[in-house]
C-alpha cells in the first residue's frame, strides 16, 4: 500500500508542477515575474550575458559547453584546496588529484558518483558550496537543453534567422538555465529542506558530535564522532535535481539523512517529481507551439496532437516503470539465496533498513535508477539477481522518467528511432510533427544507438582483463556485475553502485571520468544538433497517411523499440551477470 500511495502522490503532484513550468518557460508574462524577474536580470547583467538574444543550436550548445568547462575547472581547484578554505571544522585534508577530478566531473555531469565517503573526506565548504551549487546548476542546464530540443522539433520560438538563414529560435541558454534554477529547483528545494528538517535531518554548521558507545565495556569506554552539517539542504536538491550525491557515505540509508518513514516517502516522491512534470511541460509547450503556429512553422502539429503525444509518453514511461517496480518488489520478497539453506524467510533483508523493509527499498532502487538519481536507501549490491537486473536495466534504458532534461531527451531519441522503424514498416519517409528525419539525422541517431554498448562493454572488458584493477569484493558472475554496474552508472549519469568495489584508485577515477563525459555530453548535444536541423526543415501538413504519434499503436511500438534495442545490445552481459547468478541460485 505504501508503494501505491507514494507513486500516486508523485503522479498527482507532477501535473500542477508541469503546468507551472509550462507557464514559466512559455515566454509570456507570468506571476512569477514579480518575484524573480528583477534578480534574474541582475544575475545576467553580472555575468555579462544577454538573456534575450535568441540562439541557434550551435550557439546554444557552445554556451552549454563553455558553462560546463568553467564550472568544472572551478570545482576541481576548490576540491584540491579545500583544506585551505573556510567551513572546515573537522579539518578535512585535500583530495588526491584523481579523486578531485572524478568528484568534480561526477557532479558536473549530474551524476554524483562518489568514490569518497562524504562526511569523512569533504569539508562543509566542499559539500555545501561546491557540490550543492553543481547539484542546482547541472539539472537546470539539462532542463534548458530539453527546452531547446522541444523548440527545435516544432520550428522554434519565432522566424528570426541569422545571416546564413538558419533559425535563431531555440531560446537562450542562460535565461532558460537561470529560470530553471530560480523558479523551479530553488523553491522546491526550500520546501523539501524545511520538511526534512522537521523530521530531524540536520541543518547546521556544528562540529561533529562525540557520542559514548553504550555497549562498550566500562573500563574501555569508546566514543564515536557523528558528523553533522547543512544536510537537509543537500538532501533536498540531491533528490529533486536527480543528483543522488548524499552528505553521508551511506547516503539515505543513514538515519540522519533519512530518519523517518515520512522522510523516506518525501525523498522517494522527490525522485520522480520533476522528471514526471517534464512530460506535462512537453505537452504544454507542444500545445502552445501549435496554437501559436497556425499555418506557419508549426503546421505539422495540432494542439490536441501535442497534448496527446505527452499523454502517450507519460503512459509509456508509467507502464515500464510500474512493471519494473513490481518485478523488483517481488524479487526482494524472496529470501536471499545465500541464506536460503539457513531457513531464512520474510524476504531478502540483507542490506536493507529495518525501518523501511523490502518493499520501500525495492521501490527506491527502481526509481533511483530510472531517474538517473542514484541515491540509495538500501545497498543495491545485496539485492537478489532480478532486482539487480531491474536496477541496471533502468540505467541502460535511461529514459523511464530519466534525469531532469536528459531523460526527456533520451526518450525523444527513442521516439525518433520508433518513427524511423514505423516509417519503414508503412513505406513512408519518417517524420515527426511534419518534419522529415533524413539520412544525416538517422546517422547521428545510429551513433547514439551504439554509444552505450561501446563505452560500457569496452571499459568493462578492459577492467576485467586486469584483475588488479577491478578491486571488486565478489568473485564470479557477481564480480562481473559489480564492474559492469559501475560503468553503467557512470555512463547513465546515475551514480549508484554495487558497493564493495575498491574504486578510489587512479584507474577507476580516470576510466569512469571517460564514461561520465561521454554519457553526459554526446547524448545531450547530438539531439540538440538534430533538433536544430529539424527546425530548418519545411513542414508537411498532416494528412490521412501521417503517423499518429499519440495513438496506442505508436505507444506500443515505442515500448517494443526501447526493450528490444536494449535487450539486443546487452543480452550477453545479462547472461554473464544477473541472469547467470539467478540460474546458479536455482541449482
Amino acid at each position: 500500500m505504501d508503494v501505491v500511495l507514494i507513486l500516486l502522490a508523485a503522479g498527482l503532484l507532477s501535473w500542477p508542477l508541469g503546468r507551472y513550468m509550462t507557464a514559466v518557460f512559455a515566454g509570456a508574462l507570468h506571476w512569477s515575474d514579480k518575484i524573480f524577474a528583477g534578480p534574474e536580470r541582475l544575475i545576467l547583467r553580472l555575468l555579462g550575458v544577454d538573456g534575450r538574444a535568441g540562439m541557434n543550436w550551435r550557439q546554444y550548445g557552445l554556451a552549454f559547453i563553455a558553462a560546463n568547462l568553467l564550472l568544472g575547472i572551478i570545482a576541481y581547484v576548490l576540491l584540491l584546496s579545500q583544506h585551505l578554505l573556510p567551513l572546515n571544522p573537522d579539518n578535512a585534508g585535500p583530495l588526491s588529484w584523481d579523486l578531485a577530478l572524478h568528484t568534480a566531473v561526477s557532479f558536473l555531469t549530474n551524476t554524483n558518483q562518489q568514490h569518497y565517503s562524504g562526511q569523512l573526506q569533504l569539508s562543509f565548504f566542499s559539500q555545501s558550496v561546491v557540490l550543492v551549487t553543481l547539484q542546482f546548476l547541472t539539472p537546470a542546464m539539462g532542463l534548458a537543453l530539453a527546452l531547446a530540443v522541444l523548440r527545435g522539433m516544432t520550428g522554434g520560438l519565432n522566424a528570426a534567422t541569422s545571416k546564413t538563414g538558419e533559425p535563431r529560435n531555440l531560446g537562450n541558454f542562460y535565461q532558460d538555465t537561470l529560470r530553471a534554477f530560480t523558479r523551479v529547483l530553488l523553491p522546491l528545494s526550500v520546501v523539501l529542506a524545511l520538511l526534512l528538517g522537521s523530521q530531524g535531518v540536520p541543518s547546521n554548521y556544528q562540529l561533529a558530535t562525540e557520542a559514548v558507545l553504550l555497549d562498550a565495556p566500562a573500563e574501555q569506554a569508546q566514543s564515536q564522532k557523528i558528523p553533522q552539517g547543512p544536510v537537509a539542504a543537500m538532501v533536498a536538491i540531491k533528490q529533486l535535481g536527480t543528483n543522488g550525491g548524499g552528505w553521508y557515505g551511506p547516503n539515505s540509508t543513514n538515519p540522519l539523512e533519512n530518519p523517518t518513514p515520512f522522510s523516506n516517502a518525501l525523498q522517494t516522491i522527490a525522485l520522480v517529481l520533476v522528471p514526471m512534470a517534464m512530460l506535462w511541460l512537453m505537452g504544454g509547450m507542444l500545445g502552445r507551439a501549435a496554437a501559436a503556429g497556425g499555418s506557419g512553422t508549426h503546421a505539422g502539429l495540432s494542439v490536441a496532437a501535442g497534448q496527446g503525444f505527452a499523454r502517450m509518453s507519460f503512459a509509456v514511461m508509467a507502464v515500464l516503470s510500474l512493471c519494473f517496480v513490481a518485478a523488483a518488489v517481488y524479487s526482494e520478497l524472496q529470501p536471499n539465496a545465500a541464506f536460503a539453506g539457513l531457513g531464512a524467510t520474510g524476504g531478502n533483508m540483507e542490506g536493507k533498513e529495518v525501518r523501511f523493509g523490502t518493499d520501500l527499498s525495492a521501490l527506491w532502487s527502481t526509481l533511483t535508477t530510472q531517474t538517473s538519481n542514484g541515491s540509495v536507501n538500501a545497498m543495491h549490491d545485496s539485492m537478489n539477481p532480478l532486482a539487480g537486473l531491474i536496477s541496471r536495466a533502468g540505467m541502460l534504458i535511461n529514459a523511464i522518467w530519466g534525469g531532469i532534461g536528459c531523460g526527456l531527451i533520451n526518450f525523444i531519441v527513442y521516439i525518433w528511432l520508433a518513427v524511423f522503424i514505423a516509417g519503414l514498416m508503412i513505406g513512408r519517409t519518417p517524420e515527426i510533427f511534419g518534419r522529415k528525419l533524413e539520412k544525416t539525422e538517422l546517422s547521428w541517431l545510429g551513433l547514439l544507438l551504439v554509444l552505450p554498448s561501446a563505452v560500457i562493454l569496452v571499459l568493462t572488458a578492459i577492467t576485467l582483463s586486469v584483475p588488479a584493477w577491478t578491486g571488486n569484493s565478489n568473485p564470479g558472475l557477481h564480480g562481473i556485475s559489480q564492474v559492469f554496474y559501475e560503468y553503467t552508472s557512470a555512463f547513465a549519469n546515475n551514480g549508484s553502485g554495487f558497493e564493495g568495489l575498491a574504486d578510489n584508485t587512479p584507474w577507476w577515477s580516470l576510466s569512469t571520468v571517460l564514461a561520465l563525459l561521454l554519457g553526459r555530453y554526446l547524448p545531450l548535444l547530438i539531439p540538440l544538433l538534430i533538433a536544430g536541423r529539424l527546425a530548418r526543415k519545411a513542414v508537411t501538413p498532416p494528412g490521412a497517411a501521417s503517423l499518429p504519434l499519440q495513438s496506442l499503436t505508436f505507444g506500443v511500438t515505442v515500448v517494443v523499440v526501447i526493450l528490444l534495442l536494449n535487450f539486443l545490445s546487452f543480452l550477453p552481459s545479462m547472461v554473464l551477470g544477473p541472469i547467470g547468478e539467478a540460474l546458479v541460485d536455482l541449482r
